[in-house]
């Protein structure tokens, strides 16, 4: 096998697993640290705020200078000198500008990965997902063993130790990653005005916009959700953990089938899938179900994400790989991120949980039927007889 996959490979899931750290721990330590509940959730919403406008800059930094490795060496570096500025923080507006600092460096690196996984798969004839999946695999794995390992270290106030110990293997992984060539071709800013008039890359953001929303939603508020309605912070762990295994054997087939049908297709049928994930989740209110529905993150997201991923790079030029891999990513992580906390918190706080999940199928039903019409139009353009 292509040495560079097996690196990728270890890459994504060392990457994952630092993820696995932060989103279930870093509330637990701020609240340890006395913070307030809305000082936590400001803190909290920096990260997709950031990445809407760090992931594109980036991205364009990556393509105007025809490295990838250096530009992730580089943010991965600072993301490292951001956490010890934020884990030795006394005070809140200090913690504030490093966890500021600290998503403003690290976010974009996933685009990035995902920019140089897409390059290396297709020289060496491998499927996307069989890269992407170790990530599922390094989150879920360190999903399940934090909690005895802070409780081996001394509780979540030394979850820092941990948190550094997987980035050194994360860095130490990186030094044997390969750049991939690119076209060679001089990026300005008059190349990169092509994709702001770019009409149909811009349609897909938005369908991916409306689609994501409710994902977003999901990923903020479910544990809160699943509380409500008496479940435990033990069962939110176990369904964050379940989710993310129940990607990776969607990663490893996926790539077998999907040259079968075209992305847009794929795309308005996964968000059919959401709307039905969704409806269940607004009617079903005992927590173990909810758990288990988690399983459902597999053929929704780990599908969604990759025909995404896959078809984006066919809509902009080869030298503004890493730039399209950014905006979409900030479309997912920033914008939808944003609307989907704040638009989710308010339908929950004003009519209740099941109803913020009907929103939710309400929009993925849309975002469905708009991939199905894009798809439709297209397909009649391009059987058009030729005038």
């Amino acid at each position: 096998m292509n040495k560079q996959i097996w690196i990728l490979r270890g890459l994504s899931g060392s990457y994952y697993a630092t993820q696995a750290v932060l989103l279930p721990y870093l509330p637990l330590y701020f609240m340890q640290k006395g913070y307030t509940p809305s000082q936590i959730g400001l803190l909290m919403t920096i990260g997709p705020f950031v990445a809407m406008f760090a992931q594109p800059m980036w991205g364009y930094i990556s393509d105007r200078f025809h490295t990838v490795k250096k530009i992730i060496l580089l943010l991965w570096s600072l993301t490292i000198l951001s956490s010890i500025g934020l884990f030795y923080a006394e005070s809140y507006p200090v913690s504030f500008l490093f966890m500021l600092l600290l998503y403003f460096f690290m976010m974009p690196s996933s685009p990035l990965m995902d920019s140089i996984v897409i390059s290396s798969t297709l020289r060496a004839g491998v499927s996307y997902g069989s890269v992407r999946l170790w990530g599922s695999v390094g989150f879920t794995v360190v999903a399940v063993l934090s909690g005895f390992v802070l409780g081996w270290i001394g509780g979540v106030s030394h979850l820092q130790y941990m948190y550094w110990a997987l980035w050194v293997i994360h860095l130490a992984i990186l030094i044997f990653l390969r750049d991939e060539p690119h076209s060679g071709q001089r990026i300005t800013f008059k190349t990169l005005g092509s994709i702001a008039v770019n009409g149909p890359f811009l349609l897909f953001l938005l369908m991916m916009f409306l689609v994501t929303i409710p994902h977003r939603m999901h990923d903020s508020l479910f544990v809160l959700y699943l509380t409500d309605l008496g479940g435990t912070e033990a069962m939110g762990g176990w369904a964050w953990a379940l989710a993310a295994i129940s990607e990776v054997p969607v990663f490893a087939l996926l790539g077998r089938y999907m040259h079968r049908f075209h992305e847009l297709a794929l795309l308005g049928v996964v968000s059919v899938l959401y709307m039905g994930r969704w409806l269940l989740y607004a009617l079903i209110d005992d927590p173990w179900l909810l758990v288990v529905l988690q399983v459902l993150q597999g053929i929704t997201f780990a599908v969604f994400w990759t025909v995404a991923v896959q078809y984006a790079v066919r809509l902009v030029p080869p030298e503004l790989r890493s730039t399209g891999q950014s905006l979409l990513s900030a479309v997912f992580l920033g914008l939808a991120g944003i609307t989907g906390g704040y638009a989710g918190g308010w339908v929950k706080e004003a009519w209740g949980g099941a109803e913020m999940y009907y929103f939710g199928a309400a929009l993925a039903l849309i975002a469905g039927m708009m991939f199905f019409a894009v798809r439709f139009y297209t397909r009649r353009q391009e059987n058009a007889p030729l005038k």
